[in-house]
């Protein structure tokens, strides 16, 4: 049993510096040459993974299921899917990445469970036994009527009727997915009995998936209630009085204010997505206007000192419009989903490459911007390379495609036959694995892969990043984004050009006068700070981030 203290300096904030990586395992690579992805193939990459600066590996559900939901269906919570391996293949990744550095986290779904696990089965079949009140039953679809439909496009109601028991269930997803009933106190503890059998393993944490709807309350939304800060307390209790450096991140798809209340008073989740800030990066960059980035950073509550936000540009799910007004919404969809197969209930199915137009400079851009906000920033896998989407495909799995490693057959990711694997690899001019792939990058110096790799290194190297206060400078020029990072003795000066054209701004840098901004690229020195305006000019999509030395 690998304890990650056998590895690792005790450091129970090792997340508010972590760059993470998140992977679909059926997706990365294929280490048994069945077409699917597993956690042997993941083991067999982590080399290259340690080499590209990254400090914890995100697991997607990788539990057993009938994968009718990407795996967020879990038919057991205490197994591995027959398709990615067993407890023993998971065991020995977490203890290799250990060994190589890296952390290990994994989603839990505590919310439901999928219509094919035992308990619900039993709940069903059985309405006064154990598991009879395991689920959330009516005998109408009337109560709660105020709680929204997440899954417009395919769910009519949250209520869904069981002719087996002659009751309604309740869910918040899919229809195949029924919630779990949180009054009871059983439900509770075997919850506890998961987080508990997977901290054992070694894992150091889990990503807690759709947290905001534990609990159902007359009059509520069902969002947000007390009774889910509650229990999420207990559960960092638990995780605090067991086991040591670990990390629960919330992902609450919800506003700034409502997000915050997740972290409680440092003692809920260690860290959440900033879900809000993302749309409005890809907003900022099109519309060439810092602004719906400074507002929402400046309506962001502060934070407790022992918590973090995750930042992502793009993940497993569609980009989400969830968090934007409707206005918002029609212009990201008229700018980014040109095509209506790029709409997923409230979002874009795509990948951040094509969302992007493959524009290496935007890319550059957003990820600069993206590491330079207060936060940890969280990478989708084949996103360092500029992967592309396949929008032909059904539901997410756009966004799913297989990891393309080299120009080889099966883009290197596996040497089943074609016609068995799980998606199949992009073959497009632009995107496709010939290419786009890992192996030509690194031949290549100025390859996107080879610029990642340097930029997590920076950033690793200056803990202002990831740890310093945040603090905006809104020029008059409002095509620049920049702000001021300090922490202890470092002060950062970042600043990004949101435009596709050449800018130049000034910049009130009077408070810093006499010091002298030196490039952290290339460790040059730029003009002494004096009294008047601070002048920058930007190339298109330019970016600078400044070191503040004193001027002696």
């Amino acid at each position: 049993m690998s304890e990650p203290g056998h590895w690792f300096e005790r450091n129970p904030l090792w997340f508010k510096t972590a760059v993470f990586y998140e992977i679909h395992l059926r997706g990365f690579y294929d280490g048994n040459d069945d077409g699917s992805g597993d956690l042997r193939g993941l083991t067999d990459k982590l080399d290259y993974l340690q080499w590209l600066g990254i400090d914890c590996l995100w697991l997607l559900p990788a539990y057993p299921s009938p994968l009718r939901d990407g795996g967020y269906d879990i038919a057991d919570f205490f197994g591995i899917h027959a398709d990615y391996g067993t407890i023993d293949d998971f065991r020995l990744l977490v203890e290799q990445a250990h060994q190589r550095g890296m952390r290990v986290i994994a989603d839990l779904v505590m919310n439901h469970t999928s219509s094919d696990h035992p308990w619900f089965q039993a709940s069903r079949t059985d309405p006064d036994g154990p598991y009879g009140d395991w689920y959330v039953w009516g005998d109408d679809d009337q109560r709660w009527g105020e709680a929204r439909i997440i899954f417009l496009d395919s769910e009519p109601s949250n209520w869904t009727w069981d002719p087996v028991r002659g009751q309604y269930y309740w869910h918040r997803f899919f229809s195949h997915q029924p919630d779990l009933n949180y009054d009871s106190p059983e439900v509770r503890e075997q919850m506890l009995n998961v987080l508990r059998f997977w901290l054992d393993l070694g894992l150091d944490g889990f990503r807690l998936d759709a947290v905001p709807y534990l609990y159902e309350r007359d009059g509520t939304n069902g969002e947000n209630l007390a009774e889910t800060h509650e229990f999420l307390k207990r559960v960092r209790l638990e995780v605090d009085a067991r086991y040591q450096d670990r990390v629960l991140l919330a992902e609450a798809n919800q506003w700034p204010a409502d997000v915050v209340e997740y972290l409680g008073d440092g003692d809920e989740c260690h860290m959440a997505f900033h879900f809000p800030v993302m749309p409005r990066m890809f907003m900022a960059v099109r519309r060439e206007d810092a602004l719906p980035m400074v507002e929402i950073l400046e309506n962001t509550p502060a934070i407790p000192p022992t918590t973090q936000w995750g930042l992502f540009l793009r993940n497993h799910d569609e980009l989400t419009l969830e968090m934007v007004t409707d206005e918002e919404r029609d212009y990201l969809y008229a700018e980014y989903a040109k095509d209506p197969r790029m709409k997923l209930n409230l979002g874009i199915r795509r990948r951040l490459a094509p969302l992007l137009d493959n524009g290496r400079e935007e890319i550059q851009l957003m990820h600069a911007i993206l590491f330079s906000l207060p936060g940890s920033p969280v990478l989708y896998y084949g996103d360092e390379i500029g992967m592309g989407d396949n929008i032909y495909l059904g539901d997410r799995d756009g966004v799913r495609t297989p990891m393309q490693w080299t120009g080889d057959r099966n883009g290197g990711f596996s040497r089943a036959d074609f016609a068995q694997l799980y998606l199949p690899p992009l073959m497009d001019p632009v995107y496709g694995y010939q290419a786009v792939n890992v192996e030509a990058q690194l031949r290549t110096p100025t390859s996107l892969l080879r610029w990642v790799h340097r930029f997590i290194a920076l950033r690793q190297a200056h803990p202002v990043f990831s740890l310093g206060s945040y603090e905006s400078l809104r020029p008059e020029n409002p095509r620049v984004l920049a702000h001021i990072r300090r922490y202890e003795d470092d002060i950062a000066l970042c600043a990004h050009n949101l435009s596709r054209t050449a800018q130049a701004v000034e910049l009130d840098l009077s408070q810093f006068a006499g010091m002298v901004p030196e490039e952290m690229f290339g460790e040059n020195p730029f003009p002494r700070i004096g009294e008047l305006p601070y002048l920058l000019t930007f190339g298109p999509r330019g970016f600078y981030w400044f070191l503040l030395r004193s001027g002696e």
